[in-house]
């Protein structure tokens, strides 16, 4: 061994530490840990807004347009099928409850029924003016949101036989060359424009917001719930009651029914649900069919013509 080198220590690989290492040593980081991502400042807290709540219309129309999203190929053909004799074809929600889809459908039977009464017989006799009159005025009154909010298919073509029905029914018992020669006008005598402006000064006055298109919705509900008063004087009055008239009353009696039902499935089926305008007007339009019912029922057990109380 070379003097000297007693002292030296080997390390690892086989060098000496004394001397120097070729490679270069490592670089040591002079700038210390690397500084982690700063959270963002908070900003002060500010005061939470609340939306103010969705009016009936609103919530009314945010649910059919939940129902629309799913699509039932037997309800929409049960739909087409029902509604050929209107001459239009339509796709419908599917996801709609039964009572809803039953409602509708009678609705639509009750004014085929009364379509088929005119045109096939050429007649209008017990069938009130005042009363047509009174339910054209109720869907154009409902239904001015047609061309601004677009729910879907099945609603824009409901709405439309709906106002195009009405309205042909009052043409045709007005204008018709024959059919309006057979109109009871001694018999229906109903000031129906009291009605009018009752219903309306209500809406005014009771209503979910006020708003153009709400008070309007409102005072078509209140209106739709006495509209029949007229058609019933005019039955009464007359005494008999033809075949093809007291389906159509009988119908539209069925439809306001079936809407309760669909008003109280989604009372207990839907977090928030609140229609308690239409509700008590449903209450209000389908007791006053109660008498006729009763006098329908007591008919048809009895395999009888139908007559009321004068």
């Amino acid at each position: 061994m070379k003097p000297g080198a007693e002292g030296a220590e080997m390390d690892g690989t086989g060098r000496s530490t004394g001397e120097r290492s070729s490679s270069p040593a490592p670089r040591r980081n002079r700038g210390g840990p690397k500084s982690l991502p700063q959270p963002p400042r908070h900003l002060p807290p500010s005061l939470p807004r609340f939306p103010s709540p969705p009016s009936a219309l609103q919530r009314d129309k945010q649910h059919h347009r939940n129902q629309s999203k799913s699509f039932s190929p037997l309800l929409s053909l049960s739909l087409l099928s029902l509604s050929s004799s209107s001459r239009g074809s339509f796709s419908a929600p599917a996801a709609m409850n039964i009572f809803r889809f039953a409602g509708d459908m009678t609705h639509l039977t009750s004014i085929l029924v009364l379509l088929l009464k005119i045109y096939a017989t050429k007649t209008c006799s017990g069938i009130s003016l005042k009363t047509q009159e009174l339910y054209a005025l109720v869907f154009l009154a409902r239904y001015l949101d047609l061309f601004t909010d677009f729910i879907s298919v099945y609603n824009t073509v409901m709405k439309l036989v709906f106002i195009g029905s009405s309205l042909a029914i009052v043409w045709c018992m007005r204008m018709h060359p024959v059919v309006r020669r057979s109109y009871n006008k001694e018999l229906d005598t109903f000031r129906h424009y009291f009605l009018v402006l009752a219903t309306f000064g209500l809406a005014l006055l009771v209503h979910e917001k006020f708003t153009f298109l709400e008070i309007f919705w409102a005072f078509s509900i209140y209106l739709e719930a006495v509209a029949i008063l007229p058609q019933l004087v005019l039955l009464q009055r007359s005494g008999n009651v033809d075949n093809l008239t007291g389906q159509y009353v009988f119908f539209l009696g069925a439809y306001r029914f079936f809407y309760i039902l669909n008003w109280i499935y989604r009372y207990f089926t839907e977090q928030h649900f609140s229609r308690w305008i239409a509700c008590i007007s449903g209450l209000v339009q389908t007791a006053l069919y109660a008498d006729f019912f009763y006098y329908y029922f007591i008919s048809w057990k009895n395999n009888a013509k139908l007559q009321l109380p004068a």
